[in-house]
């Protein structure tokens, strides 16, 4: 089980809090907390969710032998398909033309065959054909050779770099749901892939994820999920499982107005927090509303509702409503951060450099990039070139699709 939540129960994470006469006269917020709220979320409302144009056999992208297993299975048995991610236009990885699947498969598999590998030729083809056509490719790569391309990648590359183009080689939702799994897997449970999965996919997206892994794990996600988390965060969790968000259909300012003062009461006019009611007013309103929400909080407040919700909870749970706060202003701001948190200081966190970028590489990288530019002072693309090296690094750079200086 992990560790405690650190909720903030009856006392919250402040000491004295001044009454409720003396909420108009506190200090202005504090600069640079949040994206400004009126700010249009790059990744819009799902259009189509289509299956893939091929379907793979199950050894294809997923153990050696091809027999079908279940547990840590990464393939599709041959009759089942997956929904395919929407049609984004702001991702940096697109449709690759003039595309001929037997001919990547044929350059891939000169460039592993015998000793020595071509990793120059692995990953210009991984990182400059979508996924759609990377699942063509691995299709013909079977075909022609009789040989699964992942095992073939894990066979012939190692470290970081393997990981990254194991990782392009997953079709989108397996990738979430692959990382989700890993994430409650064994001793310990990660709580930062949690949250950065679920605060920030569509309610569509969440149960496509569930879906594809009732599919792949035989086994259901919210179960997993309970059975590894405890308290308000994992109560905000199972809300977030629902998706269940209401739809964007025009904004009722009289609601906006009660939810904010249902929010102002819970927190910072409460001797101790009132969690629930931030689980249920951030995790089931829509997009638009809670912009709308947290403008009126900061009239009413004087703070950012981030602000309170750093004063008010603690822990995972903090970490969590933080996350959504984030994703509802903006989405690209958020991986923005997360990807510069990820490399800023004395090592680099690879395992969400490599999680986000592959994720959202096809989605709205373009629109992180610029965010990146704007929070940042400094480009993705420059910092990805600092804080990494080899064929891993020219990989990332490839996803990055550019330098915005």
């Amino acid at each position: 089980m992990p560790p405690s939540q650190g909720t903030a129960g009856t006392e919250g994470k402040a000491g004295t809090r001044p009454g409720p006469e003396a909420a108009g006269a506190r200090c202005p917020p504090r600069v640079g907390l949040a994206r400004p709220p009126g700010e249009a979320r790059a990744a819009g409302p799902r259009r189509d969710l289509l299956p893939l144009r091929c379907c793979l056999a199950p050894a294809s992208l997923g153990a050696p032998g091809g027999s079908g297993r279940r547990g840590g299975r990464l393939g599709l048995g041959p009759t089942r398909r997956i929904p395919e991610m929407a049609k984004y236009t702001r991702g940096t990885v697109t449709a690759f033309a003039p595309f001929d699947a037997r001919a990547d498969a044929e350059a891939l598999r000169k460039a592993m065959k015998g000793l020595g590998t071509d990793e120059e030729t692995v990953l210009t083809i991984l990182t400059t054909r979508n996924n759609a056509q990377r699942q063509e490719i691995a299709s013909a790569f079977k075909t022609l050779f009789g040989r699964d391309l992942v095992d073939d990648l894990k066979s012939e590359l190692t470290g970081k770099f393997e990981t990254l183009m194991v990782s392009l080689m997953r079709p989108a939702y397996i990738f979430d749901a692959h990382a989700l799994k890993h994430a409650i897997k064994g001793a310990g449970t990660n709580e930062k892939v949690l949250t950065e999965i679920l605060a920030s996919r569509t309610p569509a997206e969440v149960q496509n994820i569930k879906q594809v892994y009732q599919q792949e794990y035989e086994a259901d996600l919210e179960d997993k999920i309970t059975g590894e988390t405890s308290g308000h965060f994992q109560r905000l969790l199972v809300v977030l499982l629902q998706g269940n968000r209401d739809p964007d259909a025009g904004v009722d300012e009289a609601l906006v107005e009660q939810d904010a003062q249902v929010l102002f009461r819970a927190g910072e006019l409460k001797w101790g927090t009132d969690e629930e009611k931030f689980i249920t007013i951030l995790g089931t309103r829509s997009v638009s509303h809670l912009r709308r929400v947290f403008d009126k909080y900061m009239t009413i407040s004087g703070f950012q509702i981030e602000e309170t919700i750093d004063r008010e909870t603690s822990g995972d749970l903090e970490k969590l409503l933080l996350a959504v706060v984030k994703c509802i202003r903006s989405v690209p701001a958020y991986f923005a951060e997360t990807l510069y948190y990820s490399m800023k200081g004395a090592g680099t966190d690879d395992d969400t450099l490599i999680r986000v970028m592959v994720s959202r590489s096809e989605v709205d990288l373009l629109d992180i990039r610029q965010e990146f530019r704007k929070n940042f002072a400094k480009s993705l693309y420059q910092m990805i070139q600092k804080d990494t090296s080899g064929d891993y690094r020219k990989a990332l750079l490839l996803l990055c699709g550019g330098d915005d200086d």
